[in-house]
Order: C-alpha cells, then sequence, then structure tokens
C-alpha cells in the first residue's frame, strides 16, 4: 500500500499584544545574589506554575504593571518580547550583569456549543491550537457542526469574529489555528439536531401506544 503523506506548513506566527488582567512572571537574574534578591527572584528549583502565579505582576485596567522600583511601566498592547526588551534597557541602567525574563503566565481560551465538557480552560503552555482546545473539551459530540466552527477573538479595538473549517485540512496553516489568550470557540449544532433521536419523545409515543392498546383491549 502506498503511503502518502500531505504537509502543512505552519509558522505560528501569532503575535499576542497585552491587555489588562494579563499576569506576567518577570524575573531578574544575576550573579550577584544581592541584585537577585532585590527584585525578589531568588527562587527555587524547579518552577511550579502555581508559583509563578503567586509571583506575577497583573496588567492594570489602566494598562500598567507595577514592578519593583522601576515603578509603573506601561504595558498595554506590547508584546512580551517588547516589554521584554523595554525592562532589560531599565535594569541595564541601575546594573550590570542582570538579564531579565518575561513570561506570560497562563491564559484562558473558552470552548462552547457541541462538545462534551464545554467551558473554560487555563493553558499553561505557551501555545495550543484549535484542535487541542477541543479535544481539552471532551471533543465533538454526533451534533457538532464542524464545517462552521466560529472563533471569537479579542483585540484591542474590540472582538473580532472569524469561521474555520475542522474538516478542511487547511484549517492547519490558518492563522487562526494557533489560539491566543481569551480567544471563545463556539461549535455550533447541525440543522438536523432537532430531529435527531436522541431528542425524540419515546416516553410519550409509547404511553400514546400503551393506552391505544388497552382502549382497543377493552373493545375486542
Amino acid at each position: 500500500v502506498e503511503d502518502i503523506t500531505s504537509g502543512f506548513v505552519n509558522s505560528r506566527n501569532t503575535v499576542y499584544h497585552l491587555q489588562p488582567g494579563d499576569q506576567l512572571y518577570i524575573s531578574v537574574n544575576s550573579v550577584d545574589q544581592k541584585t537577585s534578591r532585590l527584585f525578589q527572584t531568588d527562587f527555587p528549583n524547579p518552577m511550579t506554575a502555581t508559583y509563578q502565579e503567586l509571583n506575577s505582576f497583573r496588567v492594570e485596567e489602566d494598562g500598567y504593571i507595577n514592578f519593583s522600583f522601576i515603578d509603573k511601566v506601561y504595558v498595554k498592547g506590547r508584546t512580551v518580547k517588547e516589554v521584554n526588551d523595554l525592562l532589560q534597557k531599565t535594569v541595564n541602567e541601575y546594573f550590570k550583569e542582570a538579564t531579565v525574563v518575561v513570561k506570560l503566565v497562563f491564559y484562558r481560551v473558552s470552548v462552547l456549543g457541541e462538545v462534551n465538557n464545554p467551558g473554560t480552560f487555563t493553558i499553561e503552555n505557551k501555545q495550543i491550537n484549535i484542535l487541542q482546545a477541543v479535544a481539552q473539551a471532551g471533543g465533538t459530540n454526533n451534533f457538532s457542526n464542524l464545517r462552521k466552527v466560529k472563533l471569537v477573538r479579542q483585540t484591542l479595538e474590540g472582538s473580532e469574529l472569524h469561521y474555520l473549517d475542522l474538516t478542511d485540512n487547511g484549517v492547519l496553516q490558518s492563522d487562526y489555528f494557533y489560539l491566543m489568550p481569551n480567544d471563545v470557540v463556539y461549535i455550533e449544532p447541525l440543522n438536523s439536531k432537532s430531529f435527531a433521536f436522541e431528542n425524540f419523545p419515546y416516553s410519550l409515543i409509547l404511553s400514546t401506544i400503551s393506552t391505544a392498546a388497552i382502549i382497543l383491549a377493552l373493545f375486542k
């Protein structure tokens, strides 16, 4: 049997711009232990996700974070790399041989509609694609319309609505294959769901048949 494979390229160039409510883990590492302790980054090893969350900085509604002696830093609309570079430049003015590391602690995505376990899920990995998110929601059920899946994405200007066909292999190359923080995936039901057998009124039909059988028996 001939082995036929298809390759799909996706560069994963999804750039997320920080928004209020995001949590940033920031560490300043230095060979000088006093410098590390000044920034409270003398952390245990291995680092756990819970510890990162407890020692993270929240992006406030005004777009700022309060980071140690640097005071307020405006990060709304910036990428994680841009914030990393900004803090590194600021720290370099005060300390030598100090390295800044900035990470997005976690983010949430929601998967709703015709899945077995709809809800909002916390993603600790750096990236997750739409198929992995659906799997985390328990997978789809028999009434899922995979040809028209809605993806609602928050932006700095508002919300964007995109449609994806999960039955098409081309989705692997889509700019929306990889999810971003606060994305909402909604899988619509098939149009035939209302006529599906699981919604069929079996009890009513059986009751009607039983009643009819009793009436017929009385008149025999």
